[in-house]
């Protein structure tokens, strides 16, 4: 699903935000951030790198790493961590959870329902809470298409 970001609309948000945090805009930052805006899918940053290098063929790997934190710290992006995964890089902004599947890898944006907004959690003395996630595992609906497929006599098992 890939989509047309405008370039100004990058460049304006993106100088916005660096600015803020006094850095300065680059050539490169906006290219990694708009490769990361032109698809939804959750990138590594080896992905990142892959994709962006096809159009700056001059790019580092130390660049988009880089990037890609200047980005986090800068609330353009966000990082998806899997407990024994490589981190992800979201730039979906909007409150949302993730789903990991546990057979590709792939990671999903949940959209969260109002009544999640404000949750009852009991938190100990002291804590507060600013903004919470949550990340939900199990298999996409093409992997376990896959598998019902592959499956003897229709018995569909996967990770228990």
């Amino acid at each position: 699903m890939k989509k047309r970001v405008p370039v100004d609309f990058v460049d304006q948000r993106l100088t916005e935000r660096l600015s803020r945090t006094g850095l300065r805009f680059t050539a490169q930052r906006r290219h990694v951030y708009s490769t990361l805006l032109k698809k939804r899918d959750h990138p590594s940053a080896e992905e990142v790198f892959m994709r962006a290098k096809a159009e700056m063929p001059d790019l580092s790997m130390a660049t988009v790493y880089n990037t890609l934190d200047m980005l986090v710290k800068c609330g353009l992006v966000r990082q998806v961590v899997h407990e024994r995964g490589a981190s992800r890089y979201c730039s979906n902004m909007q409150e949302h959870h993730h789903f990991h599947c546990e057979e590709c890898g792939g990671t999903f944006d949940i959209d969260k329902e109002p009544e999640t907004d404000d949750p009852e959690i009991h938190m100990p003395p002291g804590f507060s809470i600013h903004h919470f996630e949550i990340l939900f595992r199990g298999v996409c609906p093409e992997c376990a298409a896959k598998a019902a497929k592959s499956a003897p006599n229709g018995t569909l098992r996967l990770h228990p």
